[in-house]
């Protein structure tokens, strides 16, 4: 049986642009993905989100409306990633794990190669800002 793994990423929205990582060296690297990460015994996501975001680009995040539970078999385990709307409160992105970040318009996250428990986040991001784009 494969290990389960929980995760959370922040959609973190600035000026309408949506923050996306490149993932460094390790499992999928190359691939894009919400920042965020694992979720600790006994901790809420949403503060698990706030201490990964804190630690990976030491930036600051209110937590926002649910976008997406996705549960994705790697070959490395089974991952569940639980997304979140964030505001960015504080900082400027710092690179501590990840390649790159770029911030990108809705409709143009699929302009890099997202890892697979990402897309069903993208694809609901894209339906949320284009119902309000109509």
């Amino acid at each position: 049986m494969k290990k389960q793994i929980d995760v959370v990423g922040a959609v973190i929205v600035r000026d309408g642009l949506i923050l996306c990582a490149q993932r460094g060296p390790g499992s999928l690297p190359g691939m894009w993905e919400f920042p965020g990460g694992k979720i600790e015994p006994g901790e809420a996501p949403q503060t698990a989100l706030q201490r990964e975001v804190d630690e990976e680009l030491r930036c600051e995040v209110a937590v926002g409306e649910h976008v997406a539970t996705t549960t994705f078999e790697y070959d490395f385990g089974v991952v569940t990633l639980t997304t979140y709307y964030c505001d960015l409160l504080w900082g400027e992105p710092v690179l501590t794990e990840h390649a790159e970040v770029r911030w990108l318009a809705p409709a143009d996250l699929f302009e890099v190669e997202w890892a697979p428990a990402d897309v069903p986040a993208v694809e609901k991001i894209q339906a949320d800002y284009a119902v309000h784009v109509d």
